[in-house]
């Protein structure tokens, strides 16, 4: 009897964890994906920048289904959201092409990671009202990555102002319906 309650009580609070669980998984990810660009491992770095926002899609999923959001998981999730869609595109950007232009290159690196930093605390102090106020992380961070691909295609200047772009959509004032 005493271990049917016990096992009953640890499922449920593994279920009560399960959103912070697969939150972790996307840290987890964009960890790699920072390793990766690091040992210059540019292309297994992109994928696990994808594979850390299908993680950070489903744990908002899993929390709104089980109805186990909470504001711990808020703020886990803008931390995790700054190392695998602020930090590891920023620095697979710069080490594929922007490390090229040199200070200003690594300048403006840092600048979309402040920024993607600002518009995360700018939302979990927001109220939630079915908008995102400038274009979130999560976006920015897969089409910066996304960018990586262009490489070959593009002139190094225009990753340079994509970035750059990106980082003012994330800081601006725009309001973008929530799906």
């Amino acid at each position: 009897m005493f271990f049917l309650h016990a096992l009953d009580l640890t499922l449920k609070k593994l279920k009560a964890q399960t959103a912070n669980i697969i939150t972790l998984l996307n840290l987890s990810l964009g960890g790699y994906a920072i390793i990766a660009v690091l040992t210059n491992q540019l292309n297994l770095s992109l994928l696990l920048i994808f594979l850390a926002a299908l993680a950070d899609r489903f744990d908002g999923m899993i929390a709104r289904k089980f109805n186990i959001e909470s504001a711990l998981g808020k703020q886990l999730d803008s931390m995790c959201d700054i190392i695998s869609f602020g930090v590891a595109p920023a620095l697979l950007l710069y080490q594929g092409i922007i490390f090229e232009f040199g200070a200003p290159g690594s300048f403006f690196t840092v600048f979309y990671i402040g920024c993607g930093a600002f518009r995360l605390a700018r939302f979990n102090i927001s109220e939630n009202n079915g908008f995102f106020t400038g274009l979130p992380i999560t976006v920015a961070g897969c089409f910066l990555t996304l960018s990586f691909l262009a490489i070959p295609f593009a002139p190094s200047v225009f990753f340079l102002f994509f970035m750059i772009i990106l980082s003012l959509l994330m800081i601006s004032p725009f309001k973008l319906k929530k799906v």
